[in-house]
């Protein structure tokens, strides 16, 4: 991209700048530190210049915003048309309180709606269940039957707003309610839209809420991929989630390989049921974190879009072009939240709201200040939103497209990440793939490690956390939101009534029937679906999973 004399007499003039300038700087007034790194530890030069992406080459490496690599967006105009998806994420109680909130948050501005769900409904059991006790709805909705999904939408048209679900090992479950109280509402599943995280693959590295081994996971994976593609063609089958990489302590580069080692998998798997890729691949969708660090998460995401399209076009020989666009939903991080001085973290989302939006995520939740102590109060999640709003309407980051492409750094800074997180992919397909790595524990140990060495920099105060390590002061306690005991009493007599009311002959055989699929070969979406319309609960649903497949359990190898 540049001449090479000039880069040289660049070279040249850097040479005689760090000797007549910066030497007798640096003698006057010291740097602070030997070393400047980003918070993943990659380290930052003091100065770029064309030198550092001398290799460049415009056309292979940036692009053209909506045209291939993407590096600089996936649509031509990004959000000079029109800002971002506004979806906040929102669960707690009952289906009567969250229904509540989606209503409140819709009429505030939100123009996308993502559930949140309870522990138990995570993991594939009903509020009833002895273990789910003193769990219902403190860090979700609880969804029992397709009762609780009908009263988690009333009054909300499902052909008029997309919805986000994050559930993983009960997701084809939560997709099959979602369908039939949409047909419920008249809608037809061609005109629904939305996502279910459904990424087994990133919860066997790090969130670790389980049910069904890696290889009968894999199989319901593809099972609701295959049926999206052909009934449901505006659903996106798989949020492929780095989040909760980063949540568990990852650095940006491991965020970014294992999120696309994971995806390389679940098209190799959808290839391998004898899917074609262009039929498929423009409905997955992918799931990031926007850390505290701006220019780091910028390049992160930008590093995601080329890395993706040239799989997607290399590798996978997909011949359309929305094959190859990765499209992102961003969450700030909830683990850069503090308890102490609680109210610092308005300021922390909004940092990293605007890292994702000048990184050209499609959709964006932003944290409540509260989270770190409770579930969003309606004050600190209208705050949330509005935080959005102000950078929507007010900042000028809609303004222009990709306004840091050809900055030195965030170049620079991109071609690190995208040859940091290759040699990880690289690592794992050594292993025989990102399955055979988590067998092994390969990204596991490398999270674990990455939040080790973290925590030592907070704890040694290499690295300031304000509030925690540094500028540390009392600070008045926040009102929190509280869940009322009685939300389980009730939940429970709800299921209560569904049971005695439904047609118990008919749930029995329609149980049988899945499991009579599950223990044979075919898709069982269709069995699900007809399962979820007789008002099968989610855990008999997934009991009938484990009682064929077998369960998870964490093999410890940390």
């Amino acid at each position: 991209m540049f001449d090479k004399d000039k880069i040289e007499a660049m070279s040249r003039a850097r040479l005689k700048w760090e000797e007549d300038i910066l030497r007798g700087s640096r003698e006057t007034l010291p740097e602070s530190q030997d070393t400047f790194t980003t918070i993943s530890g990659l380290e930052i030069k003091g100065l770029y210049t064309p030198e550092d992406i001398s290799d460049l080459d415009y056309s292979r490496d940036i692009g053209f915003p909506g045209q291939y690599p993407f590096t600089r967006g996936i649509h031509p105009t990004m959000y000079r048309a029109r800002p971002w998806t506004m979806r906040m994420f929102s669960g707690m109680g009952t289906a009567e309180d969250t229904n509540q909130r989606f209503k409140y948050l819709l009429e505030n501005g939100e123009n996308g709606l993502s559930v949140a769900f309870d522990f138990p409904t995570l993991v594939g059991y009903c509020t009833d269940n002895p273990e789910s006790y003193g769990e219902c709805g403190k860090c979700g909705v609880a969804v029992d039957t397709l009762k609780d999904m009908e009263t988690l939408f009333d009054g909300i048209p499902l052909d008029r707003v997309t919805t986000s679900m994050t559930i993983n090992p009960p997701a084809a479950v939560l997709l099959a309610m979602y369908i039939v109280t949409a047909e419920k509402q008249g809608a037809a599943k061609n005109k629904i839209g939305g996502t279910i995280q459904n990424d087994m693959l990133k919860e066997f590295i790090a969130q670790n809420t389980f049910m069904l081994p890696p290889e009968p996971s894999m199989r319901l994976i593809v099972d609701t991929v295959e049926y999206c593609t052909k009934e449901l063609p505006n659903w996106n089958t798989i949020s492929i989630s780095g989040y909760h990489i980063r949540e568990a302590g990852s650095t940006a580069v491991q965020e970014l390989a294992f999120t696309l080692a994971d995806g390389i998998t679940y098209v190799q798997a959808c290839i391998e049921r004898g899917m074609d890729v262009d039929e498929f691949a423009p409905r997955l969708s992918f799931f990031f974190n926007a850390h505290i660090d701006i220019f780091e998460e910028i390049a992160k995401y930008r590093a995601a879009r080329r890395m993706w399209a040239r799989f997607m076009r290399e590798r996978f020989m997909a011949k359309n072009p929305r094959s190859w666009m990765l499209r992102f939903h961003t969450q700030t991080a909830g683990c850069s939240l503090t308890a102490q001085q609680p109210l610092n973290n308005i300021v922390r989302t909004a940092y990293e709201a605007l890292a994702a939006i000048l990184g050209g995520t499609q959709s964006l939740h932003t944290n409540s200040y509260d989270e770190v102590l409770a579930l969003p109060s309606e004050e600190a999640a209208t705050i949330a939103l509005r935080t959005q709003q102000i950078l929507a309407d007010e900042v000028g980051v809609t303004n222009t497209i990709d306004p840091l492409a050809g900055s030195y750094l965030i170049e620079a800074l991109t071609d690190k990440m995208e040859e940091e997180a290759t040699r990880y992919i690289e690592e794992i397909e050594k292993m025989g793939g990102m399955v055979a790595a988590i067998e092994k524990g390969y990204p596991q140990k490398q999270i674990a490690d990455a939040a080790y060495k973290f925590q030592q920099q907070v704890d040694t105060k290499k690295r300031t956390v304000v509030g925690v390590n540094k500028y540390v002061t009392d600070h008045a306690p926040v009102d929190i939101l509280k869940i009322d005991p009685e939300v389980e009493r009730k939940q429970t007599a709800r299921l209560q009534a569904v049971k005695q009311e439904r047609d118990n002959e008919k749930v029995e055989k329609r149980l049988g029937e899945l499991r009579n699929a599950a223990e044979g070969q075919e898709n069982l979406m269709p069995y699900i679906i007809e399962c979820v319309r007789e008002y099968c609960t989610l855990q008999e649903i997934c009991d009938v999973f484990r009682g064929v497949f077998g369960t998870y359990r964490d093999p410890g190898m940390l």
